[in-house]
């Protein structure tokens, strides 16, 4: 018998989720205290940053004091830490300073354009990943398997920015096919952008993120195929006589979809590494030029809560990960009900 919760979740299942939302901030707490300790021993100078070193020149000394009480100089990090704590756990994420705007809204107005962008380059990635793979594992040594780890060997030692710099100047610059940068078309209003229009400032940035992300997962699966090929279980079942599309269906693919699926949600956080840079040279108004700007200006609020919100997405990737395991593998699903 099973100790069943109102809504069907068993007593274990409940206790494995609490434990999973622990960790999840404890992370979060950890994370936000080593970024904020990272921003207080920066030999970066707010003022001297956003304002300038000849405006502070000319400033009488009262104006200074007020910028210096504006941006927190004087006062000690582990008091302006626990000022910050205090109000986000009220829900309240602060005041940008460089936008003079709540955080949530310019993080919400940022988020949505980052979502679609590293959805849609974490979705391309992992399949086409995922099918080179299967392509190159599916002989090893064969005319596939040395393309495509050609391929991946090529693309895993290539910086994303450098990439991205290639496509602009082919695609943008020499053959003008598409936008050289932002997520909608100069001077045109928001209300008459259109999805193509967002769609067509997309096509770069996401093909950048896809080509320089599929190389982890093609590899790795290719190897996990490969190993499972030349098993001796594959080996019997050539010789009752199944086709090799059926061995490659029931036991190659069914093998390697739980560790691929493992490497893919742990794949976040590197694809929103890799959109820093690519949002940076495509002037794609997403988190991750949000993050730099707010680092390279001291805006601790701006910078927290966009810490805070990545961090959580990276954590419910590799628990959304561990909760889709039951429906790929029942094994799991048993052994987590013991």
């Amino acid at each position: 018998m099973t100790d069943e919760r109102p809504g069907g979740i068993d007593m274990k299942t409940a206790v494995w989720i609490g434990k999973q939302l622990l960790r999840m901030a404890v992370l979060l707490a950890a994370v936000t205290a080593a970024v904020f300790i990272l921003l207080s021993i920066s030999p970066i100078d707010p003022l001297t940053t956003n304002v300038g070193q000849t405006a502070l020149g000319s400033m009488s000394p009262e104006q200074v004091e007020k910028l210096q009480a504006y941006w927190g100089v004087g006062v000690p990090p582990a008091e302006r830490f626990l000022s910050w704590a205090k109000d986000f756990l009220k829900g309240d994420m602060g005041i940008s300073l460089l936008y003079r705007r709540p955080v949530s809204q310019v993080i919400g107005e940022r988020f949505i354009s980052s979502v679609w962008l590293m959805g849609s380059a974490w979705v391309l990635s992992g399949v086409l990943g995922f099918l080179m793979g299967i392509l190159a594992g599916r002989k090893r040594g064969g005319a596939a398997d040395r393309l495509v780890s050609g391929y991946c060997l090529i693309t895993a030692s290539t910086p994303a920015f450098w990439v991205a710099m290639v496509l602009l100047m082919v695609f943008a610059v020499q053959l003008k096919w598409l936008p050289n940068g932002f997520a909608v078309p100069i001077g045109t209003a928001a209300a008459d952008v259109t999805l193509g229009d967002r769609i067509r400032h997309m096509v770069l940035p996401v093909l950048t993120l896809s080509l320089t992300g599929i190389s982890s997962i093609a590899m790795h699966t290719r190897e996990k195929l490969a190993e499972v090929m030349e098993s001796d279980y594959v080996l019997f079942a050539r010789a009752r006589g199944e086709s090799e599309w059926s061995i490659l269906l029931r036991h190659g693919v069914r093998n390697v979809a739980l560790p691929a699926l493992t490497l893919q949600f742990a794949a976040i956080s590197e694809i929103f590494g890799g959109s820093v840079l690519v949002e940076q040279v495509f002037s794609y108004p997403g988190l991750g030029q949000a993050a730099v700007t707010a680092g390279l200006g001291s805006d601790v609020p701006l910078l927290m809560g966009i810490t805070v919100i990545t961090a959580a997405l990276v954590f419910g990737g590799n628990t959304a990960a561990n909760l889709l395991y039951g429906l790929i593998d029942p094994r799991m699903r048993r052994r987590r009900g013991r």
